[in-house]
């Protein structure tokens, strides 16, 4: 549980170092846009590793720490896409969130 809260804080994190500077359009000079988002990447950083060493030593292998952290990425950014960006889910989210989660049962198939 810790590896998946830790992955969703980074997560956050990540999706806000990416796209908060959409919203201003190109009001922002790119080297302030680019050192701002490093900066907030910084701080994803900081939850991301951790997530992924909690999670190897309790079982995870790398491929199901990073199928996790691409379901977590693509509710997270759903989210961020409708709350900060207003921009309205379709169907084909949905198919992706599924197939994305697919993927993630898989990779956990038989993991105890």
């Amino acid at each position: 549980m810790p590896t998946i809260l830790l992955l969703i804080i980074s997560n956050i994190f990540m999706t806000i170092a990416w796209y908060w500077h959409l919203k201003g359009g190109d009001a922002k000079p790119i080297m302030l846009v680019i050192l701002i988002s490093w900066g907030i990447a910084f701080v994803e950083y900081c939850f991301a590793v951790p997530a992924n060493r909690i999670g190897f030593a309790h079982g995870w292998s790398a491929g199901q720490l990073k199928i996790a952290q691409e379901v977590i990425a693509l509710a997270v950014f759903a989210i961020f896409m409708v709350l900060v960006m207003k921009e309205p889910l379709s169907w084909r989210y949905a198919g992706a969130f599924v197939c994305m989660a697919g993927a993630a049962a898989f990779m956990f198939v038989g993991k105890a």
